[in-house]
C-alpha cells in the first residue's frame, strides 16, 4: 500500500453516534499509519470529499439516497454503514456494516421486563425507507414481550424527524395517557425517548413511577441532560468504525471480504433514573428487589434476604417468582450478571477482577456461571464484543 493513502469518510460529524464511528476508524487508521482520512463537517459538504483527487476508498453512509448513488459512481473501493436498510444493495458487492437492531429490542424489552413492568409501549416513526431500522428494533421489542406474554402498543405518529414538532409532541401524549399504568415504553433512540420524557412532563406523568422510559444510542450528553437522566441502549459504535475501516483494508489489499455483511452486537443496557423503578403488587418484594440490586454483588444470599425481610426461604422465593418470575437465587445471579457484562464489554478489567467486583468470588465460578447464562466463557463474550 503507498505511503498516503487517501480515504474518504462520509458520516457527520456533529452527530453523537457517527463521532463514535470515527474513533473506531480513527484507531484503525492509527494502526496502518499509511492512511489519511478526509472528512468534511456537513452532509452539504460531502461532495467535496468525493473529488478528492487521488482518491483510494470510502466508508459511506448508505441511509442518504443521493450520496449513495454519488459514490457509487465512484467505483472506488468502498464500505458501506447504516441502519440496516436504507440504499444498500446486498448485490452490490459492498461490505456493509450495521448495528444489531434486533438485538436492540430485546435488550431493551428485557430490561423493563426486569423491572416487573406489566404494560408496554413502542415509540418510533412513520415506517420509511430510511428509517428501516425503527421497524426492525419495534418488531424484535415486541416479539420479546410477546414471548413473556404481554402485548405492547405502538406509536408512529403522523410526521418524521424534526417536522409539526408541537404537534407530535400532543400526539405523543394522547398516546401515553390512554396506556395502562405502570407502562414501560422504549423510545426507538435517544431522541424519541426525549420526545416521551416531554410529553410525559406536559401530560403530569410521572417517570419513572407512571412511565419507564428507554432509549438507544446512549447520548451521554442527552441522556444526563433530561430530567430524570434517561436508561438508554448502547451500540458498539467503535466496534462499528474499526470493523469498516478493517473491512476496507482488505479490500484495498485485494482481498474479497466475506461475509458482505457484518452485523454489530449492542454493548449493553446503561441504566439511569428513568427506570429505577420496581414494579409489583407485592410491597414486600418491591423491597427485596432493592436490596438485591443494591447489595447483591457485595456478596448478598437468598438466606440472607429471607432473615432481612424476616419470612422462609420458601415464602420468599414463592412470593418473589409470584411477582417478578424469578427466585431469589436467580434474581442474585441476574444482577451479577449483568455488571459482569457491562464490566466485559467496557472495561480491560482482568476477569479475576470482574469476579470479585462483580460478586461470584473466583474467576472460575464467573466462567462456570457464564458459559452456563451464556453459552459461552467470559473471554470469548469480550473478544466478540471487540470485533
Amino acid at each position: 500500500m503507498n505511503r498516503n493513502t487517501k480515504i474518504s469518510v462520509l458520516l457527520q460529524t456533529s452527530q453523537n453516534f457517527d463521532q463514535g464511528i470515527f474513533r473506531g476508524i480513527a484507531a484503525y487508521a492509527k494502526e496502518r499509519r499509511s492512511w489519511s482520512i478526509y472528512v468534511e463537517q456537513e452532509q452539504q459538504s460531502w461532495l467535496s470529499v468525493l473529488s478528492e483527487p487521488g482518491l483510494s476508498g470510502l466508508i459511506v453512509n448508505l441511509d442518504s439516497d443521493v450520496f449513495a448513488e454519488k459514490a457509487l459512481r465512484l467505483r472506488l473501493p468502498m464500505v458501506g454503514l447504516g441502519g440496516g436498510g436504507g440504499y444498500y444493495n446486498p448485490t452490490s458487492g459492498i461490505p456493509y456494516v450495521t448495528t444489531d437492531n434486533a438485538r436492540i429490542g430485546q435488550m431493551a424489552a428485557e430490561h423493563l421486563l426486569d423491572t416487573g413492568m406489566r404494560h408496554f409501549g413502542y415509540c418510533g416513526f412513520p415506517p420509511t425507507r430510511n428509517f428501516s431500522w425503527t421497524t426492525i428494533r419495534e418488531k424484535a421489542f415486541c416479539q420479546r414481550l410477546a414471548a413473556s406474554g404481554f402485548d405492547c402498543s405502538v406509536f408512529h405518529g403522523t410526521s418524521a424527524l424534526g417536522t409539526h414538532a408541537a404537534t407530535t409532541q400532543r400526539e405523543i401524549a394522547v398516546w401515553l395517557r390512554a396506556l395502562r399504568k405502570p407502562v414501560g415504553v422504549m423510545g426507538c433512540y435517544d431522541w424519541r425517548a426525549r420526545h416521551l420524557l416531554e410529553a410525559c412532563h406536559s401530560a403530569d406523568l410521572r417517570v419513572p413511577d407512571d412511565v419507564a422510559l428507554i432509549g438507544v444510542d446512549n447520548d451521554a450528553m442527552l441522556c444526563n441532560l433530561t430530567d430524570p437522566p434517561l436508561t438508554s441502549v448502547e451500540q458498539d459504535r467503535y466496534g462499528i468504525g474499526h470493523r469498516a475501516a478493517a473491512l476496507l483494508d482488505e479490500l484495498l489489499n485485494g482481498g474479497k471480504p466475506d461475509p458482505l455483511v457484518h452485523v454489530i452486537a449492542p454493548l449493553g443496557v446503561v441504566t439511569r433514573q428513568s427506570t429505577e423503578v420496581v414494579v409489583t403488587s407485592d410491597p414486600a418484594m418491591c423491597e427485596v428487589l432493592r436490596l438485591i440490586r443494591k447489595r447483591a454483588c457485595a456478596g448478598l444470599t437468598a438466606d440472607a434476604v429471607a432473615a432481612k425481610m424476616h419470612i422462609s426461604r420458601t415464602t420468599l422465593d414463592n412470593r418473589l417468582k409470584a411477582a417478578l418470575g424469578r427466585t431469589t437465587d436467580q434474581e442474585i445471579r441476574r444482577v451479577r450478571v449483568a455488571l459482569a457484562e457491562s464490566l466485559l464489554s467496557h472495561t480491560t478489567m482482568p476477569l479475576r477482577q470482574i469476579a470479585a467486583q462483580a460478586g461470584f468470588g473466583t474467576e472460575q465460578y464467573l466462567c462456570a456461571v457464564w458459559k452456563r447464562e451464556k453459552g459461552a466463557t467470559p473471554g470469548q463474550f469480550r473478544s466478540s464484543r471487540n470485533g
